[in-house]
Order: structure tokens, then C-alpha cells, then sequence
């Protein structure tokens, strides 16, 4: 996929080079915004951070060139996604904010993703009361837009959306709502998705942290990732993972099941 994004990007450089009409430089730029940030997504999956970022970067360049505002917010909104993940989460804040503020008073997609990318990004730092009035801003902006295609790309479908309100709950500590809105997600998954339900399965985890069930946090983790098939085990899962060992309070980081599963995430690719 990779490959031929970059054959697609390709042929887009090659046209803009050439001397075009106004409308045209526009919509090149939007699409180098486009295949940029899907390329920066995929790199971003295979753990390839730095490249990723560097797209990111392309994307964000791209969009801003195209004068496209939803686009310059989706833009950013995505590319939030890789320090929320891998820090500083700092960025994924900023990210996130600047795409909100770029969609204020527009009831959209995007908008409802930045709002809650922001809050998910706030909850994970700590910042409950601009995360809860940020949760309440993205479902109020979600209510007001129809239903989107799960099968575009740039979707942002219900599932998606409580996937990041999940984290948003799941940071604040809030387990009880956290587990609905996990359950109501992974009802909404076709069979054979792989990694959106194991990322709500390695929050489930965050939650028995929170309700002090160190062995069965642990436990489940260690299960989720065991269940992903290794070609998908993608960086994401592992960082997610990681966030349970890290959750745990003093000696319970020492525990048997604990001890399984920094194990398992250190293991070279071909033992596991």
C-alpha cells in the first residue's frame, strides 16, 4: 500500500511542477495533503516514527498551502494521533486543539475528531476539567452531523468515535462509563478487525488498573496481544500495552502477571 501511495504522490509532484491554473495547484496540494498524511498513518503503524513525523509534517505544509480549512484541521487532527501514542503528549494537545479551533461553529467530522482527540489527549495528561468539557463539546458536535461511510479513509465513524471517547474515560478513570462505551464499540466492528478492538480490549486493561486488579489487568493484556495475529502486532499495540505495566502502582509492576507481560513485549518478533 505504501508503494503505490508513493506512485500516487508521484504523479501528483510531476503535475505540479508543471505551470497549472489556480483552481488546479489547489487541488494538488489538497491531494499531496491527502496521500501524505495516509503515508504518514502507515509509517506511523509500522513504527516508523521518525518518517512518519516527517510526513506528518509534508501533510500539514500541503494542507496549509491548499487554503482548505477542513482540511488543514483534519490534517492535524490525524497527525495527533502519533505523540498521543508516543509522546509528547503535549503535541497531540496542540494538534488536536488547533484542528478544533480551525472547525468552530461548523458541525462536522473533523470537528467532532478534534474535540475528542483533544479530550483524549487532555484526560491522558491529567487535565480532567478541560477534558470533560471537551468530551461534552464532541458529543454535542457528533449529534449534529449524519452518519459517515466506514469504508472512507478519512471516515469518522461512530465506532471510531467511542474508541477515542474510551480513552478519554479510561485516563480520567471514569471505569464504569469507559466499559459501556468499550462494549457499544466492539459490538460495532465487523469480524476480522483486528486492531481497533484490541486497542479497546488493552483500555479494558487500563480499567482493572484503575480498579486495583493488578494480576487481571495484566492478564487480559497479555491475552489481547497474544490474540492479535504477529504480522498485525503493530508498535501501537505494544506502546498501548506498555501503558498497563506502566499503570501499575509499586511492587504490583513485580508481579508474575506483570513480569509475563513485560516478557512478552520485549520478545524478539520470531519467539513470540
Amino acid at each position: 500500500m505504501l508503494k503505490q501511495l508513493l506512485i500516487d504522490l508521484q504523479e501528483v509532484e510531476g503535475l505540479a511542477k508543471d505551470r497549472q491554473p489556480a483552481s488546479v495547484q489547489v487541488r494538488l496540494a489538497e491531494m499531496t495533503a491527502v496521500l501524505a498524511t495516509l503515508i504518514a498513518d502507515a509509517l506511523m503503524k509500522l513504527g516508523d516514527l521518525h518518517r512518519s513525523r516527517s510526513w506528518y509534517n509534508t501533510a500539514r505544509h500541503a494542507s496549509d498551502e491548499s487554503g482548505n480549512l477542513e482540511l488543514r484541521a483534519r490534517v492535524r487532527a490525524q497527525a495527533a494521533m502519533l505523540p498521543y501514542y508516543y509522546g509528547p503528549l503535549e503535541s497531540a494537545i496542540t494538534l488536536a486543539r488547533e484542528a478544533r479551533i480551525m472547525t468552530r461553529n461548523k458541525p462536522s467530522p473533523t470537528a467532532a475528531f478534534a474535540a475528542v482527540a483533544e479530550a483524549r489527549a487532555l484526560a491522558q495528561q491529567g487535565d480532567q476539567v478541560v477534558a470533560e468539557s471537551r468530551i461534552r463539546d464532541a458529543r454535542a458536535i457528533f449529534e449534529q452531523i449524519p452518519a459517515t461511510s466506514d469504508e472512507d479513509a478519512f471516515a469518522f465513524p461512530v465506532r471510531r468515535f467511542l474508541l477515542y471517547l474510551s480513552g478519554a474515560f479510561t485516563a480520567l478513570g471514569r471505569v464504569s462509563q469507559a466499559r459501556k462505551i468499550q462494549e457499544d464499540a466492539l459490538a460495532l466492528y465487523p469480524a476480522g478487525t483486528v486492531i481497533d478492538p484490541a486497542l479497546l480490549r488493552l483500555e479494558a486493561a487500563l480499567c482493572l488498573v484503575h480498579d486495583h486488579s493488578a494480576t487481571e489487568a495484566c492478564q487480559l493484556a497479555t491475552a489481547t496481544y497474544l490474540r492479535v495475529p504477529e504480522a498485525h502486532r503493530t508498535p501501537i499495540l505494544g506502546a498501548r500495552a506498555r501503558h498497563v505495566i506502566e499503570g501499575l502502582p509499586g511492587k504490583n509492576q513485580a508481579t508474575p502477571a506483570a513480569k509475563d507481560l513485560r516478557e512478552l513485549l520485549e520478545l524478539p518478533s520470531a519467539s513470540r
